[in-house]
Parts: C-alpha cells; structure tokens; sequence
C-alpha cells in the first residue's frame, strides 16, 4: 500500500469537489424520468390515461394487491430523508440534502435496476420522529419501499425501529446508514474471522463511536450471533458503563448497549478499551490520528480494524499495520477493504422488490452478508488479508445478494410472490443489465452530453 504524505491526500479529497461542483451544474442534477412504455402514435394516450386507465385502475380497487402488476410500484422506492445528518457535513437541510439524495437514486438505477425518488422534506414541518413515520405512511401507496437516509440520532433509530413494528406499514423500510452499513461491515468480518480462524463467538469487539453507523452494526451482529458480553462502546467520553453519570436518562438509545455490554464494568478511553480485543470497528470522526498507533499495538494478535470515517479514517491503514493489525478496512476506495454500503443496498433492495416483501428483516440482511462474503473466494480464488470484499464494479454480487435476500423473504413468510432461486436470479441480472444497457444508449445518442472539463 502507497504511503501518501499529507499534501497529496488534501489534494486529493479535494479534486472529486471541484469536479462535482463543475459537473452538477453541467446536467442539472443526476436523475430523471423516463417512459417505460412505448408510444407508438397520440392515440396509445387513450390506453396510458384517459379513457382507457380506468380498467386498471378499477382492477387495484377490487384487489390491491394488482397494483404492482399494474404500476411501477413493484420497482420504485422513495429515499426520504430530513437532511439532519448528511454524509460529513451535519444538519444542511433538505435543499442541501437534494444532491446527496440524487446521488443515492442514480446508485440504486445503476447498481440493482431500481427506479428511487428522492422526497427530502422540510425539517420544519417534519421535525419529530412521529412526523417522518406519519409522512412514510401517507406516501407508502405510490412506493414499494422506504430508503431512510441522513437523519440524526437518536430521530433514525426511533423513525426505523417505528416503522418497521407499525402493522399499518405494508411496505419494506431501510436505513442504509445503519442496515447497509451493518450488512457490509458483518460481509467484510465473516471473511475477516476465516482468515485469522477466529470465531465470531469468541472475539472481543470495540466499538468506537456510537451514531447510526455502529448502533446498527452491533444490532446485526447481534443477531448474526456474536458474543455481546465480549462487545465495549465507546462515545466521546469514553467506555460507555452502567453508572456514568451524563446516561441516567433510561429513555436514552445507549442504555441498550449498556445492559448488554462491558460486565466488568471498564473505564476509561478507547486505549484502554481496545487493549486486548480481536476487533475495532470505529465509525467517529475524519482523522487521521484519531485512533492511536500505541492503541492498536496493545490489541490481541492478528487484530481486525475497520476505520470507516471518511474522507480520512481515525487512522492510516499503513499505519494501522505498523501498528500490528493483520486486517485493516477502510470507507475509501482508493485504499484495499473498502466497506461501503454501496455494496450491499442495491442488491438487498433488488431481491425485496422482486418478491415485493412486506419488510426487510435482520436475517435478509445476514444472508446477503454472507453472499457478499461468499463471493470473494469465487472471484479471487482464495482469501487474502488486501481484498476482503469484492468491489461494485462486480454486478455479481448486486445479483446474489438479491437471491439471497429474496428467498429469505419467501422462507421467512413475508414476501407477496415465491420465486424460485433460478427466477430470482435472472430476474436481477435482467433488472441491472437493463439499467447498463440504457444508459449506455442514451450517452451514445448524445441525449446525455458528454462532460469534458475534469480537474486532473
């Protein structure tokens, strides 16, 4: 791994800046509609709407379930989001969440064949965890899922966890920053614990930081059956324990992680934490030097560090393996183990789509982590420590984590259509080619200019 001295990192994180600010305001945004069906002459308008959209329309009414043979419900998704916590950068507001929002719409087209809106909403209107739950269910008609996306904690949490035990919410509801995140860091820590012939029972597992991204790792890895008594927290003021003072409130989120955690009842900072454990998972703030070199030399042998802030992780990789580390990921793709959601919500969202399940459980998320994890030996022939998990630029892996999350539903009892593991398959594979193969065109014809003026 290149070790790059400080100016050539700053110089880098900065060029993909200049060039979105460039190119954003060439195409003027990043997404749009198209039709899905042909207009042959102005008469087909008589089929498409009135008079001749009555048919279907009064077919829905007598069953609503045909809605999804009859409309692009079953392929289209809703990314909702309040703009309170985006990427980096904090509370921005909605208009300033817009681009980031569009940027995950065109990931979803291209990476799994799903058609997602962005609905950034007005944080005055909107403020509340109930108000974001009561907006979801009035817009659940004209969707087949919710993409929650960049809203603060503890509002994400109670937003999520309300929704998916409200018996009115007929539809699936994702929050990437904790699912997504949590489904690619437990892919990245399966392949992580074979080469190092740890098991997961075993491990002691440090959590630095304790927002979205961490809650909802542990919640999987919770149920993918880690040992929660070997699992320490660790927020900004240091191990999280049953009697520090500034978490009485019982109503605070931490006090799930308090009950489960830390038995002996350590203090102390994430130094002391990490001494002896197996593994860091650390989702806090842009380093470098965040998390110390001396910190990661006093964790057990071949140790496990997942530094995931971005655009710079709490420590350089190349100084975590100095350090000792055998495994190090990071959120950045230009260093090996990236661990990104990118890798896991298209595929995941493709397969709850194709069965139009009514939810996206915990054990969907597990089985397209262990897709994931499952397809490196595939590609690469054996595990090694620089190459964990597999990279987008494989539509592979959108496709088996769609059969995989799919014929979860279907045994779990949730999903609306059973579709063999062959139908599922294809069904993928034709969705994200399909999404290739347009868009291709449309840059051929020119209808999408091409943009000249990079910033090298």
């Amino acid at each position: 791994m290149k070790k790059l001295s400080k100016e050539e990192l700053l110089r880098k994180s900065k060029i993909p800046g200049i060039n979105a600010i460039k190119m954003h305001k060439f195409y003027k945004g990043k997404i749009q509609l198209v039709p899905r069906c042909q207009i042959r002459d102005y008469n087909d308008f008589a089929i498409w709407y009135s008079p001749g959209v009555s048919a279907p329309s009064s077919e829905i009414f007598k069953d609503k379930q045909k809605v999804y043979e009859y409309t692009n419900k079953w392929n289209s998704i809703a990314i909702v989001s309040d703009g309170t916590r985006v990427l980096g950068l904090g509370d921005i507001g909605p208009e300033a969440a817009l681009p980031v929002m569009e940027g995950k719409s065109l990931l979803f087209k291209y990476l799994g064949g799903i058609d997602a809106i962005p609905l950034c909403i007005g944080k005055e209107a909107c403020c509340e965890a109930n108000h974001i739950i009561e907006f979801v269910k009035m817009i659940q008609p004209t969707f087949g899922g919710i993409n929650l996306e960049d809203i603060e904690k503890p509002k994400c949490f109670s937003v999520l966890d309300g929704l998916r035990a409200d018996p009115e919410v007929e539809i699936p509801v994702w929050h990437d920053d904790q699912q997504g995140t949590a489904c690619v860091t437990l892919a990245g820590l399966i392949n992580s614990l074979r080469i190092i012939g740890k098991k997961k029972s075993e491990v002691k597992v440090v959590f630095n930081g304790v927002g979205a991204a961490n809650f909802g790792i542990y919640r999987l890895l919770k149920a993918d059956g880690f040992n929660l008594t070997k699992f320490l927290f660790v927020d900004s003021k240091g191990i999280l324990y049953q009697e520090r003072s500034d978490l009485e409130d019982p109503e605070d989120y931490k006090h799930e992680l308090i009950k489960i955690s830390n038995p002996e009842q350590l203090q102390g900072d994430c130094g002391v934490a990490m001494e002896g454990a197996d593994i860091l998972i650390s989702s806090s703030i842009p380093g470098p030097n965040i998390i110390k070199k001396e910190w990661i030399s006093k964790m057990a042998d071949d140790a496990i560090v997942f530094v995931l802030a971005n655009p710079i992780p709490e420590i350089f990789p190349w100084d975590a393996l100095e350090a000792g580390a055998r495994i190090v990921g990071t959120g950045r793709s230009d260093f090996p183990n990236q661990v990104n959601n990118s890798l896991c919500f298209p595929g995941v969202f493709r397969g709850t789509l194709d069965v139009c399940a009514k939810t996206i459980t915990d054990e969907m998320c597990i089985a397209a982590s262990y897709a994931l994890a499952n397809l490196v030996d595939e590609i690469k022939g054996c595990l090694i420590e620089s190459c964990i998990l597999p990279t987008m630029e494989y539509d592979e892996l959108f496709i088996r984590e769609a059969v995989a999350a799919g014929l979860k539903a279907i045994e779990q009892g949730i999903a609306r259509f059973n579709l063999t593991e062959e139908e599922l398959y294809s069904n993928a594979k034709i969705m994200i080619e399909k999404s290739h193969s347009e868009l291709k065109m449309l840059m051929k014809k020119g209808f999408i200019p091409e943009f000249k003026d990079y910033t090298k």
